[in-house]
């Protein structure tokens, strides 16, 4: 049974008098835990998992990866040992404090995740076929979930993101961290619409990413401009419109994806980028529980914090 979520229309006064109208779908409502993209990429991956006898899923992040607590909660939640392959062996030093001190690797411990540190030149090889290997020897049998979640079984999930409902939106817009999610989007949109991506991540490696899960080339285009300087970096500005974006419409947004995301959507209908009585909507991919760490980051550089 696929969940659906509520859409809900933005009353933004930085959009008025544009004549374009932006709603949400408010993916970040669907589990408390798993939300958002998270729980599309993890559906059928758990369904695979469990039909191959697996009782143990592995998977990669960093010390504050929405996919490493999502999948802490999927794995406690469905009854999957669940280990994570954290980049930074500093980290490994003193654990104890580290958890204490990190909300994300504190709750994937409390949902009885593994933790296995590795370094940051060793991290970058994580796919190769010595490096699992080496895993399998250190851990025995498992599923192997990837970096970020995006393989064909999170595409599919993320098919099912678009209901028939929303056929009557123009333009479909998505974060984009390892591609996945805007995959699923491009490939169950509507002849008439068009899917813009806007990455997280500086660079244009993810076109060759998402040409690799869809079978369209001619309804999606990527905006690179709004990544704030990169994966994770941000901004007094983008901090700022955050919060003000959550005291207009009580909607929270993260700061690594969907805060980027609404940023340049908005900053788009200012320029007058959408020709007037488009319908524009925007994907709430979740990642709020991101929303803690960076805090911690930006309390430590003296800089004003999400609210």
């Amino acid at each position: 049974m696929s969940k659906n979520s509520r859409i809900q229309q933005i009353q933004f006064s930085e959009l008025e008098d544009k004549g374009v109208s932006l709603f949400i779908k408010r993916e970040d409502e669907l589990h408390p835990f798993i939300s958002g993209n998270k729980y599309r990429k993890l559906k059928y991956n758990l369904v695979e998992a469990y039909e191959k006898n697996h009782h143990t899923l592995l998977t990669f992040g960093g010390a504050y990866s929405n996919h490493i607590a999502a999948t802490a909660a999927a794995g406690f939640e469905h009854n999957f040992k669940t280990i994570g392959v954290i980049r930074g062996d500093e980290l490994a030093n003193d654990l104890d404090e580290v958890i204490k001190n990190n909300p994300t690797l504190k709750f994937a411990s409390e949902h009885n995740m593994q933790f296995h540190f590795v370094s940051r030149s060793d991290y970058r090889s994580k796919t190769s076929h010595k490096f699992i290997d080496d895993l399998k020897e250190k851990f025995g049998n498992f599923y192997l979930v990837p970096e970020g979640g995006t393989n064909n079984f999170a595409v599919k999930g993320c098919e099912e993101i678009l209901t028939e409902e929303d056929h009557k939106f123009d333009i479909i817009c998505s974060a984009i961290g390892t591609g996945g999610t805007i995959s699923g989007l491009i490939n169950s949109a509507k002849k008439h619409q068009k899917v813009i991506g806007f990455p997280a991540l500086k660079g244009n490696f993810l076109q060759h990413e998402i040409k690799k899960y869809v079978l369209r080339t001619n309804n999606w285009s990527l905006n690179t401009n709004y990544h704030f300087g990169g994966y994770a970096k941000i901004s007094e500005e983008l901090i700022t419109f955050i919060n003000k974006f959550k005291r207009e419409t009580q909607i929270p947004l993260d700061p690594v994806y969907t805060g980027k995301m609404l940023f340049g959507i908005i900053d788009l209908i200012k320029n007058d980028y959408f020709k007037k009585g488009t319908k524009i909507l925007a994907i709430h991919t979740g990642g709020l529980q991101g929303i803690e760490g960076m805090n911690l980051i930006l309390r430590k550089k003296k800089l004003p914090q999400i609210v």
